[in-house]
């Protein structure tokens, strides 16, 4: 079916060149619609995740110019090093005051990437208050509520706070489109926006199946032994992911002479605590960032894939890292609650196991399973590749996308019938 070409303007905090998280989809999202055919006007921020560090050479902002498709314009703003609650509120609001200066043109349909909320608010705020008011969808990659409380970032009182302005936010959007269904149960629920204008678009993966010949190459490339169990988490390092599981699951591993080697791959806030309490234990290895096609090839080289969460953590995201994994043809091992979103979506895929958090006996154990039984590794990472295939096309998102933002276009801004709680110039 004939789609008509749009003008697209894309706001998002997280964007290409940050090499995981958010930015994959973002930075996705608008080179797919740009390279079918519709004119896509990016505002995002600065280059800084997982780091926490602005990117060299991109202080001042940048604009790649009204020539390219996607146009990318960074914003500069505030950057919290280390990030702390007040920190990133003030991330959000330097680059929401940002939006709000930016001449966005004409656009026939708005995109609001959530993180980050506060930016979101204030972009929402400019539509409404502007003569044409164009129509703006909010795409929902965590959900901040859930997220302080699961994580314990902030207080009862200032979690129910950020509850009350998420919801505010996403009531004032026309559309919205959220990654998992279960987010979208929340959102309807819990934060009260109806149903008919919430739209459950998957995240998809932004690689291709990994070719299983190269593997042995790959691993001698790591100086892994073959002797040895790799177990990789690979990404951020936060408080979400809760990684001293992994390194006390390593200390474990050591203290009984076990054939298995720990591996945290990738930055973020908490790497030098990470690295200070692993320090000394030979079972464990910390690798930095790497460029993508070595970060490929050591999802590859691994045996075990590790995504690891915090106890408290159940709704509040679903790991970017999971669709990564799935094309590496490797288990994944998920330390995480039995009711989690991350749990369901091992379960769904039948791409791995699931252990208790904040429990390294029970990791070392499914590691250890996985390295003994061959075949049960093979089929659990056959049917995560296969779920990609089926379920993570980055194609079907696009098709998803691209209707969403038609009825997005054809929204009637500022006329909805449903405006109590919502925002108003």
């Amino acid at each position: 079916m004939a789609v008509d070409p749009l003008r697209v303007l894309v706001l998002g905090l997280n964007y290409a060149p940050e090499p995981t998280g958010i930015s994959l989809y973002t930075s996705g999202l608008a080179d797919g619609l740009a390279a079918r055919g519709h004119q896509v006007h990016v505002f995002t921020g600065l280059p800084h995740y997982p780091q926490w560090q602005v990117a060299p050479g991109h202080d001042s902002g940048s604009d790649t110019g009204p020539e390219t498709n996607p146009r990318v314009c960074h914003l500069p703003h505030h950057v919290p090093s280390p990030p702390s609650m007040a920190g990133r509120i003030k991330m959000e609001l330097t680059f929401g005051r940002g939006l709000a200066q930016a001449d966005w043109g004409d656009p026939d349909a708005i995109v609001a990437v959530t993180p980050a909320l506060l930016s979101t608010a204030a972009a929402i705020a400019k539509c409404r208050s502007s003569r044409r008011r164009p129509p703006i969808g909010v795409w929902v990659q965590d959900l901040y509520g859930l997220g302080v409380a699961e994580t314990g970032a902030a207080g009862g009182p200032a979690s129910s706070v950020i509850s009350r302005v998420e919801k505010t936010v996403l009531r004032s959007a026309d559309q919205v489109a959220v990654i998992h269904d279960r987010f979208k149960s929340h959102v309807v629920e819990s934060l009260g926006v109806r149903s008919e204008r919430v739209s459950v678009i998957r995240n998809w993966t932004h690689l291709r199946p990994l070719d299983r010949s190269a593997r042995v190459r790959a691993r001698r490339s790591f100086g892994w032994a073959d002797d040895e169990v790799v177990a990789l988490h690979a990404g951020n390092m936060g408080a979400k992911q809760a990684l001293e599981n992994v390194i006390a699951a390593a200390a474990t591993a050591e203290s009984h002479t076990k054939p298995v080697r720990f591996v945290l791959m990738g930055d973020g806030n908490q790497r030098a605590k990470l690295e200070q309490a692993g320090a000394g234990i030979s079972t464990l290895e910390m690798i930095a960032p790497l460029p993508d096609a070595r970060y490929r090839e050591a999802l590859l080289a691994a045996d075990v894939l590790l995504v690891n969460e915090k106890a408290t953590v159940g709704d509040m995201a679903v790991p970017s890292k999971i669709t990564s994994y799935f094309t590496s043809g490797n288990p994944v091992v998920a330390a995480t609650r039995a009711d989690s979103i991350t749990a369901a979506e091992i379960q769904t895929s039948g791409g791995g196991l699931v252990v208790a958090p904040e429990s390294p006996v029970d990791l070392l154990d499914a590691v250890e399973k996985l390295g003994r039984d061959k075949d049960l590794a093979a089929q659990l990472g056959q049917a995560g590749m296969d779920f990609c295939t089926r379920t993570l096309s980055q194609t079907t998102a696009l098709d998803h996308f691209e209707e969403w933002i038609q009825r997005l276009a054809k929204t009637a801004s500022g006329r909805r019938t449903d405006t109590r709680g919502v925002l108003h110039a």
